[in-house]
C-alpha cells in the first residue's frame, strides 16, 4: 500500500502539464503535511494541542479552509501510519521545491515540534534529519529553530 501511495505521489509531483498541476500541488502538500505529522508523533505524544497547531499551520501555509486543512491532516496521518521513513517524502520535496520553499518546510516542522511548548529530543533529531535530506544548510536550520522557539516564548 505504501509503495502504491508513493508511486501515486511521485507521478503527481512529476506531472508538469497545466491540467495535472493541481495534482502536483496536492502531492507536495501531502508530503509536507505527512512530515509535519511525523514530527508531531516523534515524541509518541500527539496531543490535541499539537493537532490544533498542525491544522493552523497547514491552513495558513497552504491557504486552505479549516475543513480542507482537517482533511489534509487526516490524510497525512493515515499516510504517516504506513510510512517506513521520511526519505520518500523528502526526495519529492527536495526535487521539486526551491531552497526558500524547503526552508519554509523546515520552519513548519520546528513550529510543530514546539507546538506543545517544549522540544523533545526525538522531535529535534527528526527535524534535523529531514532538514539534511532536504539539503537545507545547518545555519539556516538553527536560525529557523531559534525563530520557532522564540515564537512560543520558551
Amino acid at each position: 500500500m505504501l509503495r502504491t501511495l508513493y508511486l501515486k505521489i511521485s507521478e503527481a509531483v512529476q506531472s508538469t502539464d497545466g491540467e495535472s498541476g493541481g495534482d502536483r500541488d496536492a502531492a507536495l502538500r501531502l508530503c509536507t503535511a505527512t512530515l509535519m505529522v511525523e514530527i508531531a508523533r516523534a515524541d509518541h505524544e500527539f496531543s490535541e494541542e499539537e493537532f490544533e497547531a498542525l491544522l493552523t499551520l497547514i491552513s495558513r501555509h497552504f491557504g486552505l479552509s479549516a475543513e480542507d486543512a482537517t482533511q489534509l491532516a487526516n490524510e497525512a496521518t493515515e499516510v504517516a501510519e504506513d510510512a517506513v521513513s521520511a526519505h520518500e517524502f523528502t526526495k519529492e520535496l527536495h526535487t521539486h521545491l526551491s531552497e526558500a520553499e524547503k526552508a519554509e518546510v523546515v520552519s513548519l516542522l520546528w513550529q510543530v515540534a514546539y507546538a506543545d511548548g517544549r522540544l523533545d529530543k526525538y522531535e529535534d533529531s527528526l527535524v534535523l534529519k529531514i532538514s539534511d535530506l532536504l539539503y537545507v544548510s545547518r545555519g539556516k536550520v538553527m536560525q529557523l529553530k531559534h525563530d520557532a522557539r522564540a515564537a512560543t516564548g520558551t
